[in-house]
């Protein structure tokens, strides 16, 4: 393994809706770790991509008249639409529907099955078809429900292949123990290996019942597994298991970053296949948190979907790559607000960065017509600027690493503060109109250094703005080209002109921008369709009175709630029904704190035949209303108001 090489990916996209804030958020952070590490002289290569086969790419295909590849060949270029919206500069994208691709997961199934980490046998289990995933009993929402959507499962049999991911436990425990870093942030790191220590089940792989998706060798009555199919994509990039392939060069240093909800999949699941080839494990995989807006999760339905396009055309490509970096620390979940957006364009970008800019590149031109002073001799105050420029860049490589991206914009951002209170110190309108020549020339060749310097640091996050402030420097090419790997304080020799060429960043005059954006809010609005929201839920048949009237509903007092180990969805809600005390599990745990429900009165179907979650038995199931989207929406308890009404009493 060398230094010099460098790998990063994103996952790849499932290709059944448009790209929304959260792909944007992953891609322009592996955009920027590429960019970084490619100035600094290595070799690095990022890879992006889409997802393109399973159950629900057939159904949307039958729906509109159309085969599944056309679907995919017409969805597809949403995501490439993005990219270059984005200033996205990916050196490859896979689509898993190519012939490349389906070569390389057919060889690794050949290799698996070959070693017998993969057999054939049955799978008998509940099967969520919006999620293309089979759940776990323990993991079963009340009324056998999918955890993650909260839709019905189905109960589903039939002949499989499995990989044995049971068998590599133990392997798995031993590489996190051996490689803490592995999996960041440390709250993923520790909930995946919780995960590993609670047992590994083998995983099914295959399918009968679906058609979109990669033939298995040798029995093509099989399909292969969305997931195992999807994950493989990482390595059919680089020509794996070529002899002399890319693989050889980049796999060693591969990066993953993933959206937090498909952590298990890419740190239990794909570095078990990896050891079962003989493949490293990823060197990282690093999960990052959701995005709600302005403090409500995204809904199609309420209408705040943030679309990149839009922030792009209303605030700029560079603006938009800054905020998402800047605002929240990578690994967290985030809120966006277009306010918040708007104040620190105007805060960091125009009074900090742009008028560092405008006011050297003023001095220079009014006191040495446009040329920057080719010698100087520094004072003990321009030494400490040049410092803090060498600690700057020494400590934002330190923060890159890590992906901490806003601590590194952090940094940086305070070395340009620093710049531009050197100005109000050393007054170089001063020492110009008093003559004070070799003072001045200390001054501007140090504020020069400066913002070559910003340059530099900031072309992977804002490539286009690096660019501009690069050519105003009077500098022949882009601070890209290996520009971190030649940075030192001092090095270019003259003779420099550099040129004034417009505002870097306007500022936003935010009472205007305030009636402009209340004005799209309400277009917006006018364009809902007010029964979107119930559209999702289709009629049920009708049933007979006799039919409801086998329903036993109660109302119930929720006397206390605890947490199921292991699990991050569940909790036991210990209920007081009047005539007997009642344990439910539910998975509720997402939407309410323990204080928020105890002693509260709620609506239990007391009938349910009891179910066993996680080794807990329930007896019943909690009534609730959820909005139409999956993980970003609210669930809510219908309640008893009025509080008069004892507990037991019956529902009709």
């Amino acid at each position: 393994m060398t230094e010099k090489n460098f790998y990063i990916t994103t996952p790849i996209y499932y290709v059944n809706d448009v790209p929304h804030i959260g792909h944007a958020y992953t891609t322009i952070a592996a955009d920027v770790l590429n960019r970084w590490h490619k100035s600094g002289g290595e070799n690095s290569y990022f890879l992006t991509g889409t997802d393109e086969h399973g159950q629900k790419i057939q159904t949307v295909a039958e729906k509109r008249g159309m085969t599944p590849q056309a679907l995919c060949d017409e969805v597809v270029q949403n995501f490439q639409r993005l990219w270059t919206a984005l200033n996205i500069k990916n050196d490859d994208f896979i689509r898993t529907t190519e012939p490349r691709h389906e070569k390389v997961v057919q060889e690794v199934f050949r290799r698996l099955m070959a070693s017998g980490d993969i057999y054939k046998g049955e799978y008998e289990g509940w099967y969520c078809v919006p999620c293309e995933t089979y759940v776990p009993e323990a993991q079963m929402g009340e009324g056998q429900t999918c955890p993650d959507c909260h839709r019905p499962l189905t109960k589903m049999t039939e002949e499989t292949y499995f990989f044995r991911l049971s068998k590599y436990a133990e392997p798995l425990l031993k590489f996190y123990e051996e490689h803490p870093d592995a999996i960041m942030p440390k709250k993923r790191y520790n909930e995946v290996v919780s995960f590993i220590k609670s047992g590994l089940r083998d995983q099914s792989i295959s399918r009968t019942t679906l058609k979109w998706g990669i033939p298995l060798p040798g029995d093509e009555a099989h399909v292969i597994y969305v997931w195992f199919d999807a994950l493989i994509n990482y390595l059919s990039a680089l020509d794996f298991p070529e002899k002399g392939g890319k693989w050889e060069t980049y796999w060693p240093v591969v990066r993953h970053l993933v959206g937090k909800d498909i952590i298990r999949f890419h740190c239990v699941i794909w570095p078990a296949m990896l050891m079962a080839l003989g493949v490293n494990p990823p060197v990282r995989v690093f999960a990052h948190g959701w995005w709600t807006v302005e403090g409500e999760k995204m809904s199609k339905s309420l209408g705040n979907v943030v679309d990149p396009f839009e922030m792009v055309d209303l605030y700029g490509i560079d603006a938009f790559r800054y905020f998402l970096l800047r605002e929240v620390p990578f690994g967290h979940d985030g809120d966006f607000s277009e306010l918040a957006m708007a104040q620190r364009i105007n805060s960091d970008l125009a009074n900090d960065l742009g008028n560092l800019l405008s006011r050297s590149l003023q001095m220079i031109d009014k006191f040495r017509g446009c040329d920057l002073p080719a010698s100087y001799t520094p004072t003990e105050l321009d030494k400490e600027i040049e410092a803090l420029a060498e600690h700057t860049f020494s400590e934002m490589n330190e923060l890159m690493e890590r992906f901490a991206f806003d601590d590194a914009l952090k940094c940086l951002w305070a070395f340009i503060s620093r710049a531009n209170k050197y100005i109000d110190e050393t007054e170089p309108w001063r020492l110009g109109r008093e003559g004070e020549v070799e003072r001045l020339d200390a001054v501007l060749r140090t504020l020069w250094e400066s913002l070559r310097l910003a340059a530099v640091l900031v072309a992977p996050f804002m490539p286009d703005t690096a660019a501009k402030i690069w050519s105003q420097l009077g500098l022949d090419g882009d601070p890209l080209d290996k520009g971190r790997a030649d940075w030192k304080w001092g090095v270019v020799e003259g003779p420099i002109k550099v040129s004034r060429s417009g505002i870097l960043f306007p500022r936003i005059d935010i009472e205007k921008w305030k009636k402009e954006k209340e004005a799209r809010d309400l277009e917006k609005r006018a364009k809902l369709d007010p029964t979107a929201f119930f559209k999702y839920l289709e009629p049920k048949p009708q049933i007979e009175y006799d039919d409801f009237a086998k329903l036993d509903l109660r109302v119930a007092l929720v006397e206390k709630i605890e947490v199921v180990p292991k699990a991050d969805k569940l909790y036991i809600l210990n209920l007081d029904l009047g005539y007997e005390k009642r344990v439910i599990v539910s998975s509720i745990r997402e939407f309410y704190k323990p204080e928020d429900l105890e002693g509260k009165k709620i609506i239990v179907l007391c009938n349910l035949k009891p179910a066993k979650f996680r080794g807990v038995q329930s007896n019943g199931m909690l009534l609730a209303a959820e909005s139409p989207e999956t993980r970003q929406e609210i669930l809510t308890l219908l309640t008893v108001m009025d509080d008069s009404i004892p507990v037991g009493s019956r529902i009709s």
